[in-house]
């Protein structure tokens, strides 16, 4: 006899849907009175609730007789049951597009996790020297470093999302800043190097040609302005990556301080880019205004009047936007990530608070803002989210999201495979639409790998 019992809350949802459930087996009570005849088909949950009020949190099932579960369609429902797998129809394929879709987020995973583990060796490398010298490093290192990354980015404007460390320890937390920093701050320039440098020309080309001198040299305005050109963009880069630099020379007991800093040891932190980043840089003969902007001006002013920025030196229209871009992604990552004081905040949480705090302020921080928010992405492909169900989802796309259901409400894997959803869509039934549970922060595949189906799991080879 095939006989598994089924939580009976699973089979209600599945019921209260549409679907329908024929045991295959006479259910009784402890006195022996049939509640579920084996034969009939069950079409209302008013039997179930009846098995679960005497006691029956589980239901049986017997799969080699008439027994079976069906959705609302009529389809068989493959799910587990007490860790044995229950299939009944050939395991369901997915279109070959979103295969692929599920290839490629694996495939760049893969790519962009040893790309960032490269970058975080040659950091480490970087600031050893600088530790054993006090002050000296290799340039060569850090510009090849730079450039592989600046080339990875380029190739995909979602690249940034999979280049995010999985796990990591506080004791890491300068080697990953650095790298993340630069990975996001370098997405984002790029973003806001394209679409800025578009909206400049779209509107050059309004313009009557006849108002404007172009000396004979026939150039069409619409293609005529770049804000910042490749080279730009390699520099710029580098004073992100270099952006902290000055830490290295801060006494580590004071940088993972437990609990609040005095103002003493708040003054000399301070220091770690005005004066401890520019005398490394000095040090090494790295002049660029590029990467000394970064380093030095950081933590500056990006509206008028906000509090706790240094130097005070500085108005906010005095800071280029590639240095307001190089500050929000230092918060975005430095908030995002586990300290020696204090947990990781929830990314969503994170980036809604940096789009609150500078929202509505000048229109050229609002280029930036939405260029930065659109790079880090609140929920990236290949990242896992709870849903207000109980369900566990894998993002297939960022846009929506688009994602994958691998668990059911219970958080028990599901078997078969599933269709990609977009969240916030329903079927005709309100109360089965789908929300993401705000409370879980994002997961990555690593730390859910044991409940993820194998599909998912698909070799990048």
């Amino acid at each position: 006899m095939a006989e598994f019992s089924i939580n009976i809350d699973r089979l209600i949802d599945i019921v209260s849907r549409g679907g329908t459930v024929k045991t295959g087996v006479d259910v009784r009570n402890d006195k022996g009175v049939l509640l579920l005849e084996k034969s009939v088909p069950i079409h209302s949950v008013n039997p179930l609730l009846v098995v679960k009020k005497y006691g029956g949190n589980t239901l049986p099932i017997d799969f080699s007789t008439s027994g079976g579960v069906w959705d609302k369609a009529g389809n068989p429902v493959s799910f587990y049951a007490e860790n044995t797998i229950v299939k009944e129809n050939p395991e369901k394929s997915l279109p070959e597009s979103i295969e692929r879709k599920i290839k490629e987020i694996n495939r760049k995973k893969a790519e962009a996790s040893e790309k960032y583990e490269c970058a975080k060796k040659n950091i480490k490398k970087v600031i050893l020297e600088i530790k054993n010298s006090g002050g000296e490093f290799d340039t060569g290192l850090v510009e090849d470093t730079v450039t592989d990354i600046v080339n990875f980015l380029a190739l995909d404007d979602t690249a940034f999302s999979h280049m995010t460390r999985e796990i990591f320890s506080y004791d890491d937390y300068l080697y990953n800043h650095s790298v993340s920093t630069c990975a996001i701050g370098t997405s984002a320039l790029i973003r806001f190097n394209e679409k800025f440098s578009e909206i400049i020309n779209n509107h050059l080309s309004t313009i009557s040609i006849d108002t404007i001198n172009s000396n004979g040299d026939g150039n069409h305005p619409a293609s005529s302005f770049v804000y910042y050109l490749p080279q730009d963009i390699h520099d710029i880069s580098l004073g992100y990556f270099l952006h902290d630099v000055g830490k290295v020379l801060i006494p580590e007991n004071i940088l993972n301080k437990q609990g609040k800093l005095s103002e003493a040891e708040f003054d000399i932190v301070k220091k770690h880019s005005y004066e401890k980043g520019m005398e490394i840089l000095s040090r090494n003969k790295l002049d660029n205004p590029f990467i000394s902007n970064c380093v030095k001006y950081h933590h500056g002013v990006l509206f008028q009047g906000e509090k706790g920025c240094y130097p005070t030196n500085l108005h906010p229209i005095e800071m280029p936007p590639y240095v307001k871009i190089c500050k929000l992604s230092d918060v975005y990552d430095a908030m995002t990530s586990k300290r020696s004081y204090k947990d990781a905040f929830n990314p969503v949480g994170v980036v809604t608070e940096i789009f609150r705090k500078y929202a509505n302020q000048d229109r050229m921080l609002q280029f930036i803002l939405r260029a930065f928010v659109k790079a880090v992405g609140i929920y990236p492909p290949g990242s896992v989210l709870n849903l207000t169900n109980g369900q566990m989802v894998y993002v297939l796309d960022s846009d929506g999201p688009m994602v994958i259901p691998f668990t059911d409400k219970e958080g028990t894997p599901l078997f078969h495979k599933s269709d990609p959803i977009k969240i916030g869509e329903s079927d005709e039934n309100p109360e089965n639409k789908l929300e993401i549970d705000r409370r879980h922060p994002l997961k990555s595949p690593i730390e859910v790998w044991d409940s993820l189906p194998e599909y998912l799991k698909v070799s990048v080879q």
